[in-house]
């Protein structure tokens, strides 16, 4: 059985967001994919010549945000 739930982790453990159908000490094998945001999964797209930060800044500013004006 495959199962795609959100979790997060906290003091050295995922706790799960919504009850699991597993029976108690049941033998699993999980797979973790951390949350991207679209800053890292459009990375690389340009051919940006100066420092990270400042294009960081630039990406996340809400002045430089297409939808502001909608």
């Amino acid at each position: 059985m495959a199962l795609t739930i959100e979790a997060t982790y906290e003091n050295g453990v995922l706790k799960p967001h919504q009850l699991l159908p597993f029976k108690e000490h049941e033998q699993v094998q999980v797979t973790v994919h951390t949350q991207s945001n679209w800053v890292q999964e459009t990375a690389g797209m340009i051919k940006w010549t100066g420092d990270h930060e400042t294009l960081r800044r630039l990406a996340e500013d809400v002045e430089f945000d297409p939808q502001e004006g909608t």
